[in-house]
C-alpha cells in the first residue's frame, strides 16, 4: 500500500511575477452618495465610481426639503470624524445646512469627477465565473431633434465590479399612504419627502393644510406650519414619546436661557472654534454626552443600560415624560389619552418634538384622532362621519424600513436578496450576507442606533468594506464570502423575543438573557420602524448594542468568519507573496527605508521624549494609501 502524504502538494505550483506591495488593478462600485455612499480613498491602482439615483448627493438630507427640516442631533456632532466643519449656524442645525456640508466634504475631497448622479442602479448580478458583479444602470439622456423641444428620456448601460458596495440608507424610499381617494383631491397633495409647493407665510396664510402622520417628519412639520397657516388639522393614529432636545443641558450653558430650543452661534463662538484643542474638547464633551444618553440629564443615569428592561428606573423615566407632555398640553388635555403611550420611552425612536405640543393647543389647530375613511374632492372624511374642507394634504407617513431594495441583487445561484431577506433581514454584523461574495453593505439592516452617533457607525463599516477591499486585492482574491454559521451565530445574538410586560421576574429576565434585543426595552411591544413597522417581532433597524460598541466591533474583521477563492485558479494560498520582491526592491526612486518613515514607526506605549521624535520630511512623498478621503 502506498501511503499519500495530505499535506503534500502537486508540483504544478508557479511563483507570481509580481511584487507583493504591487497592488493589482481593482474596481468599486458604490450605490449612493450620501453619508453611506462614502468610501476611503486608501486603495491605490482603483477604478471607483458612486452611483445614485438623485440629482444631487446627500442621500436622505437630498431627498428632504419639507418646512421645518432640522437634525435633532446637535450639529457640531453630526459630522464625520475626521471631518470639522466649526462654521454650523446652530446648535442644531437644518437640513439644508447639512446638505450643503456633504457637498462641500464632496469638493474638499475631489469626489465629483466618481460620482454619477441620475444614475439608477436596476440589477446587480454576481458572476461566480469571474467573481465579479454586473451592474445594469438606467441614465437620464436628453435629446434635441431639430424643429423639437427637447424630450427627456432613459437609456441603460451595464458595468462591472470587483467590489460592490451598497450605502442605500432606509429613509430614502418613500410612498404614497394606501388612502381611498387621495387621488381624487382637488387641492394640492404632497409627501414630506417630496415636498414641492411653497413654505412660506405669504403663499400658506390663507390656506388649510391638513398633515397624516406623528412620526418625526409630521411634528417638525406642524410646528412649522401652525404659526404660517389660516387653520391645520393633525390626523394622528399612533402614539408617541415627545421629548425635550438631546444634549439639553449643552444647549442651555451656550444660550444662558431655559427656555431655548435652539441656539444661533455667534460670530465669538465661531471664533472660538478656531482653537483645534478647544474646538476637539467642545466636540468631544458633547459626543460623550450623547453616548450617555437621552435621559441621563433628568436622571443622571446612563442611557444605554437604560434600555434594559430589567432597570428599575423604566416606570419613573415614563412617569416623567408623561408629566412633561401633559404640562405641554395643558389647554388641551384631552389630547393626552390619544398621543401618550402605553409602551416603555425608547421602545420605538424618541422624539424631540420642540413647539409640536404648544402648536397642537393652538386656536388654528385641529387635533383628528379618528380613523382616515377617504379623501375627497375637497377635503378628508372620518371613520365617524366628519370631514374637513382642506386646501392642502400633507402625507408625513414615513418611508419604507423593510429593507427592501427597489432593485434586485442576485447573487450565487442565482438569489435574489430580497428573497434571502424573507421573512426578515438577516447579515453579518451588519456588513455582509452569505452567498453574497464581494458585497459589503452600510447603512443596512441591523445598523442603525437608538442613542447617541450614527455617523460613528457608518465610518466604521465603510473602514470595514476598506479593509476588506485591501485583502481582496493584497491577497489576489477571487471572491470573499461570509460563512453561513457566521451570520446565524448574529441571527443568534440579535435575536428577539417580545417581553409581555412589567414588572420583570428575575427568572424571566434571565431566561431572555440568551439573546440581546429580548432585555432591552426595543423588544417590547410597540408598532416601531424597529421592528419593520410591526408590533411585535424580529428587530431589524438596531445595531445590538451602543454605537461605540458597534465601533469597537467593526475595528477588528474576523477574517476567519469568510471562504475564499483565489484568482486563475490558483490553490496555494501564499502565491500573493509573488516572487520575492517588494516595489522598493525594483524601483531605484523607491524609498528602501519606508519602515522608519515617522508614519510607519509603532511606539511601545510608555514615556517618551517627544521632542526626539522625527519631524515628517516633507519632501518625502507620502504614499497614496495613506491618505483618507471620504465622502
Amino acid at each position: 500500500m502506498v501511503l499519500v502524504d495530505p499535506l503534500k502538494k502537486s508540483s504544478d505550483f508557479k511563483l507570481g511575477d509580481f511584487a507583493i506591495d504591487a497592488p493589482r488593478p481593482i474596481k468599486v462600485v458604490v450605490i449612493g452618495a450620501g453619508y453611506s455612499g462614502g468610501f476611503l480613498q486608501r486603495v491605490q491602482n482603483l477604478d471607483f465610481t458612486i452611483y445614485d439615483a438623485l440629482a444631487g448627493v446627500g442621500g436622505t438630507w437630498y431627498v428632504n426639503k419639507y418646512p421645518g427640516l432640522r437634525c435633532d442631533i446637535p450639529s457640531h456632532a453630526y459630522q464625520l470624524t475626521f471631518e470639522s466643519h466649526t462654521n454650523w449656524s446652530a446648535f442644531y442645525a437644518t437640513g439644508e445646512e447639512i446638505r450643503q456640508n456633504l457637498e462641500g466634504i464632496v469638493d474638499k475631497y475631489q469626489l465629483r469627477p466618481f460620482i454619477k448622479l441620475q444614475h439608477r442602479v436596476t440589477v446587480a448580478r454576481y458572476s461566480e465565473e469571474t467573481g465579479k458583479w454586473h451592474l445594469t444602470i438606467r441614465r437620464r439622456r436628453t435629446s434635441e431633434k431639430e424643429g423639437q423641444a427637447p424630450k427627456d428620456d432613459w437609456e441603460e448601460f451595464h458595468d462591472t465590479a470587483d467590489i460592490l458596495f451598497t450605502g442605500v440608507g432606509s429613509l430614502s424610499r418613500w410612498a404614497w399612504p394606501d388612502i381611498p381617494g387621495l387621488e381624487t383631491f382637488s387641492g394640492q397633495v404632497v409627501h414630506s419627502a417630496d415636498w414641492n409647493i411653497r413654505q412660506d407665510k405669504e403663499y400658506l396664510s390663507d390656506k388649510k393644510v391638513g398633515v397624516i402622520g406623528v412620526g418625526s417628519s409630521a411634528i417638525q412639520i406642524v410646528a412649522d406650519l401652525q404659526p404660517k397657516v389660516k387653520h391645520l388639522v393633525n390626523y394622528v393614529r399612533g402614539k408617541t414619546w415627545i421629548s425635550s432636545t438631546f444634549v439639553r443641558e449643552r444647549l442651555l450653558q451656550l444660550s444662558g436661557d431655559d427656555t431655548v430650543e435652539n441656539y444661533e452661534f455667534s460670530e465669538k463662538d465661531k471664533a472660538t472654534f478656531q482653537d483645534p484643542a478647544y474646538y476637539n474638547r467642545f466636540r468631544r464633551e458633547i459626543e460623550a454626552e450623547m453616548n450617555v444618553g437621552y435621559v441621563c440629564i433628568i436622571f443622571s443615569v446612563l442611557a444605554h443600560p437604560l434600555t434594559r428592561i430589567e432597570n428599575p428606573l423604566i416606570p419613573e423615566v415614563r412617569e416623567e415624560f408623561k408629566k412633561s407632555m401633559l404640562q405641554k398640553l395643558a389647554k388641551k388635555p384631552w389630547i393626552a389619552d390619544h398621543i401618550v403611550p402605553d409602551f416603555a420611552v425608547c421602545c420605538r425612536r424618541l422624539t424631540p418634538g420642540p413647539g409640536y405640543l404648544e402648536a397642537l393647543c393652538q386656536d388654528n389647530v385641529d387635533f383628528i384622532p379618528s380613523q382616515i375613511k377617504r379623501v375627497t374632492a375637497t377635503g378628508i372624511e372620518t371613520v365617524d362621519g366628519k370631514s374637513q374642507n382642506l386646501d392642502i394634504i400633507v402625507c408625513a407617513t414615513g418611508f419604507d424600513t423593510s429593507y427592501t431594495l427597489d432593485f434586485d441583487i442576485i447573487g450565487r445561484k442565482g438569489v435574489i436578496l430580497k428573497d434571502h431577506h424573507t421573512p426578515h433581514p438577516r447579515t453579518y454584523m451588519s456588513v455582509a450576507v452569505d452567498g453574497f461574495p464581494n458585497m459589503f453593505q452600510a447603512s443596512g439592516p441591523n445598523s442603525g442606533v437608538g442613542a447617541g452617533n450614527l455617523l460613528l457607525v457608518i465610518e466604521r463599516q465603510v473602514d470595514y468594506a476598506v479593509a476588506a477591499t485591501l485583502k481582496v486585492q493584497r491577497e489576489r482574491l477571487k471572491s470573499i464570502e461570509v460563512k453561513p454559521e457566521a451570520v446565524a451565530d448574529f441571527e443568534e445574538y440579535i435575536e428577539a423575543s417580545n417581553f409581555s410586560g412589567y414588572p420583570l421576574r428575575l427568572a424571566t429576565y434571565q431566561s431572555l438573557m440568551q439573546s440581546y434585543f429580548p432585555i432591552t426595552v426595543f423588544g417590547t411591544k410597540c408598532r416601531s420602524w424597529y421592528k419593520g413597522g410591526k408590533e411585535e417581532g424580529r428587530i431589524v433597524a438596531l445595531w445590538p448594542g451602543s454605537p461605540i460598541h458597534a465601533a469597537r466591533a467593526l475595528t477588528h474583521p474576523r477574517w476567519e468568519d469568510y471562504n475564499y477563492e483565489y484568482l486563475d485558479g490558483v490553490k496555494n494560498r501564499l502565491y500573493w507573496l509573488g516572487n520575492g520582491d517588494t516595489v522598493a526592491d525594483i524601483d531605484p526612486n523607491a524609498d528602501k527605508a519606508w519602515y522608519l518613515r515617522p508614519e510607519n514607526i509603532d511606539y511601545p506605549p510608555g514615556k517618551h521624549d517627544l521632542s526626539t521624535r522625527i519631524t515628517p520630511d516633507a519632501t518625502l512623498s507620502v504614499p497614496t494609501s495613506r491618505v483618507k478621503a471620504k465622502l
